[in-house]
């Protein structure tokens, strides 16, 4: 017998050994999306030029250069490149002004996923702990929030608190809200018929602790995935409202004002509106191409039916 147990003890230890750690099987399961791995890099760039845009930026953002309004890109004076990307109508160089607005829009739209993100998990554990009372009002009144377009209800709350930065954190938070509470009550309430639900309940653990201890760790994958999601719906909100003049005011450098201001230079300057517009797309195709890959390296079918 115990000439078995020793020679069985080594294939288990190396079994074990040779089992990777769930950090590496989501390390490698994400680095196999050639499209997760293109958006993060590309997002990472984005981030590192909002980052280092002080010092980066070859031009303050809100300087301007009377002599050369509209001037077209990769514009040569003296045999050096000046303004890489051209100037606007009042002569600031588009470059700089695109890294510096990569730190609002970036900023404003993890602002608004964190702001969400909190009363959402909140609002969903408890529409899933109580689904017969407060559960059938908050879903009521997440579905007539999700019945309004977007943009719409965002406006609408723009137009009560007013243009700025601030509220339009809140107004973006705001929209994004019944989605969250919808994916986390989904979560939790399939989470709530688990044994182990069960053998808490058994052992006296009381409702927050059921919450926050036993259900919420094992919702987390569909939130990060969704977080990632509505990070990118909160960039294309903020420039939204930046174009129709309820965001960021100008002249501050964002990425919706920039297009609101050059909208009227589409035919004569066309750099002006096509590079905001370029980054826009380019940054939230990254994140999206990231929500993709942690939603196949996060889910476990996904994993098994490759």
């Amino acid at each position: 017998m115990n000439q078995v147990l020793s020679n069985t003890a080594p294939a288990a230890s190396a079994v074990e050994m040779t089992y990777p750690s769930p950090l590496r099987e989501f390390v490698s399961s994400f680095s196999h999306n050639k499209g997760a791995v293109a958006g993060f890099c590309f997002l990472l760039l984005m981030v590192l030029a909002a980052v280092l845009a002080p010092w980066l930026a070859p031009h303050d953002p809100l300087m301007q250069f009377r002599d050369h309004m509209l001037q077209p890109p990769a514009w040569q004076e003296g045999g050096s490149v000046t303004y890489l990307l051209g100037t606007d109508e009042a002569g600031r160089d588009i470059v700089s002004r695109l890294m510096h607005g990569a730190r609002l829009s970036l900023v404003i739209g993890f602002s608004a996923v964190i702001i969400t993100l909190v009363p959402g998990i909140l609002l969903g554990l408890v529409a899933a702990f109580f689904p017969n009372t407060a559960g059938r009002l908050l879903m009521r009144l997440a579905d007539i929030m999700m019945s309004l377009p977007s943009v719409l209800l965002a406006i609408a709350i723009m137009a009560v608190l007013g243009p700025g930065i601030t509220n339009a954190m809140i107004a973006i938070a705001v929209v994004g809200l019944p989605g969250y509470m919808r994916i986390v009550r989904a979560s939790a309430m399939s989470e709530l018929n688990r044994d182990y639900v069960m053998a808490s309940r058994v052992s006296g653990a009381g409702v927050l602790r059921l919450m926050f201890i036993a259900v919420l760790p094992n919702c987390m994958a569909p939130l990060i995935v969704q977080a990632t999601l509505g990070f990118s719906s909160a960039i294309l909100d903020i420039a939204a409202l930046g174009f129709l003049g309820l965001g960021v005011q100008p002249p501050a450098p964002e990425w919706g004002t920039m297009l609101a201001t050059a909208r009227d230079y589409i035919t004569s300057a066309w750099w002006v509106v096509t590079f905001p517009g370029l980054t826009i797309l380019l940054t939230v195709l990254a994140i999206n191409l990231v929500g993709d890959g942690l939603r196949d390296a996060l889910d476990p079918k996904l994993k098994r039916a490759a």
